[in-house]
């Protein structure tokens, strides 16, 4: 089984406060970017590459590759899932990627989404992937940084 240290959903992905501070407060080695556009994308690896310490290795994969490979995962490879949105997160569920929690960071507001807190705005399409993984027994908790209190997706769905 993997050891998925940290799940987060950050429509920004890879960046310092995910580099540096939520990767040491987990202790991942590993931070692993399951997107099908970064995945894909060589300059937006290099960028996003940038913000990580030199010791922090980075993956880059797609949602299907993500639940090919994550199962043979060495158990010494303390990994932070990032992605971008939870129908993702609900993806990788529903492919066997054994998550039993989700961290919320940043989910900008866009046309269509209700802005829910100061860095979590949702639609419809969020909402119910959200209803899905809470039904699913996965606990969804809103947290920018590990020094703020977890709030419950719940209240807002």
């Amino acid at each position: 089984m993997p050891n998925i240290c940290l799940t987060r959903i950050d429509n920004r992905l890879l960046h310092g406060q995910v580099a540096v501070t939520w990767s040491h407060h987990v202790e991942a080695n590993l931070i692993l970017i399951c997107n099908d556009e970064v995945s894909k994308d060589k300059i937006q690896q290099s960028l996003m590459d940038m913000a990580c310490p030199p010791s922090m290795q980075t993956r880059y994969f797609s949602i299907e590759k993500t639940i090919q490979v994550i199962h043979k995962a060495s158990p010494k490879q303390k990994i932070a899932l990032i992605v971008r949105n939870p129908q993702d997160v609900w993806k990788l569920v529903e492919g066997g990627v054994p998550i039993d929690s989700v961290n919320i960071g940043n989910m900008h507001f866009s046309e269509g989404k209700e802005q829910v807190t100061t860095t979590v705005s949702l639609n419809d399409s969020d909402r119910d992937a959200f209803k899905k993984l809470v039904d699913r027994g996965v606990k969804c908790t809103i947290q920018r940084v590990p020094s703020e209190k977890a709030v419950e997706i719940q209240k807002y769905l």
